[in-house]
């Protein structure tokens, strides 16, 4: 599975930006548990910051981000969307995509998942 992540950027505080995760697998038999974004800061650790798990939708959310960030999935066109709202500067980080494939990855740090985006950044700065 590969997974192409985009839409980050340099914002004010107070704004919106709407990522994107395009999800795609060389044998079109594309099967995951559970997919959603995480994010990493400079000097912090990798925490999960949205998480869903395909078969049901049931959805984690970073404490810090409930009601502000919501993850969404398209699965005819295997892409999941995480729209940002009300940024503040310390949401400021690397974003990435990523993919549980069987059901045994850390929705809090991102452990044991199995596939992973390139990141993008985004900075929210006046």
């Amino acid at each position: 599975v590969q997974l192409q992540a985009s839409g980050g950027g340099l914002v004010p505080p107070g704004d919106s930006l709407t990522l994107s995760c395009v999800a795609s697998d060389s044998d079109r038999t594309l099967n995951y548990y559970a997919i959603g974004w995480f994010r990493q800061a400079p000097g912090k650790k990798r925490e999960g910051v949205a998480i869903m798990r395909k078969w049901d939708g049931h959805t984690y959310y970073l404490e810090s981000v409930k009601g502000r960030f919501t993850i969404s999935m398209d699965n005819a066109k295997n892409t999941v969307n995480l729209q940002m709202n009300s940024l503040k500067p310390e949401d400021t980080a690397v974003y990435y995509c990523a993919a549980d494939r069987i059901g045994r990855g850390n929705w809090i740090s991102g452990s044991e998942f199995d596939y992973w985006g390139q990141g993008t950044l985004v900075t929210v700065s006046s």
